[in-house]
Order: structure tokens, then sequence, then C-alpha cells
């Protein structure tokens, strides 16, 4: 095992890899090495938003662990075009730019996302989980 964990640090090191020891040979192996899908373009529409914040929320923990928070927010911001969302990330650049609002984490960013561009889905969820709902083995729709 040892024999392995230096190969892999001399292979870090020839590529001109940094941080690779402190990470621990596993780590590099597993999470950097996977591939993880990028979130599709977001425009803003009804219904997207849920899909796009969990798949930044993988991305951001899968690849983008170790970036500060600003690198976080605008890498987020940049899959952000199109629609209403485009007007949004200008307001909110323009606001980061002015020191007018900053985020402590990415997930800040991505909660005010949801708030923002969530309020059908909200609804559309709560919908399906009332369509869930059973009582003695009979859904909810069986009573209507």
């Amino acid at each position: 095992m040892a024999v392995i964990q230096t190969q892999i640090q001399a292979l870090l090191a020839a590529e001109g890899a940094t941080g690779g020891a402190e990470r621990g040979v596993a780590e590099v192996s597993r999470g950097y090495q996977m591939e993880v899908a990028k979130p599709a373009i977001f425009s803003g529409k009804a219904g997207k938003v849920g899909e796009f914040v969990t798949v930044c929320r993988l991305y951001l923990r899968m690849k983008m662990r170790e970036a500060i928070v600003e690198e976080q927010v605008f890498w987020i911001l940049s899959h952000m075009q199109g629609g209403s969302a485009d007007v949004w990330k200008e307001n909110v650049m323009e606001k980061l730019e002015s020191g007018e609002i900053e985020y402590e984490t990415a997930e800040e960013l991505l909660m005010t996302l949801r708030k923002e561009f969530g309020g059908e889905e909200e609804e559309l969820v709560k919908a399906a989980e009332l369509r869930k709902l059973e009582q003695g083995g009979r859904t909810m729709e069986e009573f209507v």
C-alpha cells in the first residue's frame, strides 16, 4: 500500500499538482477524479429551480469543495442565463460588486435562488405530497 501511495504522490508532483498529500490518497482517487454533471443553464423557468439547486450542490461538493465562496457564487451565477434569471443575476452581481450584499456560503445563494424562483414549485411539491397521503391504506384521491 505504501508503494502505491508513493507512486500516486510522485505522479501528482510530476503533474505539478498541489495539495495532493494533504488531501490524502483516498480522497484524490475518489472525488477529484470522478465525473460529475454540471447543471443545465437555468433561465428562471418555473419548476426548474429545485433541479438546478440540487445539481449545483452536488457539483460544488464534488468538484469545488476547496474553492473560495466567491468563486463558488460566481460559478453558480455563470449557469444562470436568459429569461428572468438573467435580470436577477445582473442585479445580484451589481450588489456583490458594490459590496451591498455578501454571501458567507454558496448555500446562502442557493437558498435565495430557491426562494426567488421556487414559488410555484413549492405549491407543486405540496400538492404531490397531498396526493401521496394515505389513511387506512386508501389514498387521498379515493376519499375525494
